[in-house]
């Protein structure tokens, strides 16, 4: 299996990450998970998820409503365009494989995704806060998350942030311009409405689209700009 790293950060909008994760293990990735303490936070406040930093277990943030607890939002919301919001919508069920989930502490320096000696696919930060965005633009590796972008950058990988803030100001903006420059992707979390979304899901699976995309990795769950009915 190939590696992806995900890490997610404490900007609204971890539905995005959370959706990601489901359709990178679809598409048989082994996905490289770290959360940071904001994110945690956010993952409680926006999805009814309470995720234990130090003792992770994946079926606290992976998408099974049946899974969930009550007052889990992911539960609540429906797809439109198929019953399965799940890893059969991602693929044709010829191509469906399950991925792997591992864990690494945001605080630990001694994993693998630390070292350009680890291979990956890519990295996404998803959602990127712009305190992360700025670390990272810096070259500051307080922690995890800015070291294993470090290490992508260097190692000429691909590195996608997903900002999320709105307006943006002056320096969040040159930090973006530093990391484009740099390398990294810069991806606004600003789905498009071309598809006629109709569902958060609608919106959602568009930036995981697009992610992918990015990635190279072939997906389904949303339709394309010409493959649509006008």
């Amino acid at each position: 299996m190939s590696n992806v790293v995900v890490a997610m950060t404490g900007a609204s909008g971890a539905i995005y990450a959370v959706r990601l994760i489901e359709v990178l293990m679809a598409a048989g990735r082994t996905v490289h998970l770290t959360i940071s303490a904001s994110a945690a936070q956010v993952l409680k406040h926006e999805l009814g998820l309470k995720i234990d930093l130090e003792n992770f277990d994946p079926t606290e943030i992976l998408p099974d409503p049946a899974g969930q607890s009550d007052d889990s939002v992911i539960r609540k919301i429906k797809p439109t365009h198929s019953e399965d919001f799940a890893l059969s919508s991602v693929l044709g069920d010829s191509d469906l494989k399950q991925g792997a989930l591992i864990y690494h502490h945001y605080k630990d320096f001694s994993a693998g995704i630390a070292s350009g000696s680890f291979l990956t696919e890519g990295m996404v930060v998803c959602p990127c806060s712009m305190g992360t965005l700025g670390s990272i633009a810096s070259g500051a590796c307080g922690n995890l998350i800015h070291r294993a972008a470090d290490v992508h950058l260097k190692e000429r990988r691909k590195l996608i942030l997903l900002a999320r803030e709105t307006p943006l100001g002056l320096i969040p903006l040159e930090n973006m311009v530093k990391l484009t420059q740099a390398g990294a992707i810069v991806m606004p979390a600003a789905p498009g409405f071309y598809h006629n979304p109709v569902t958060i899901h609608d919106l959602v699976d568009f930036m995981s689209g697009r992610i992918c995309d990015h990635l190279g990795i072939r997906h389904e769950i949303h339709q394309r700009w010409g493959n649509q009915p006008l």
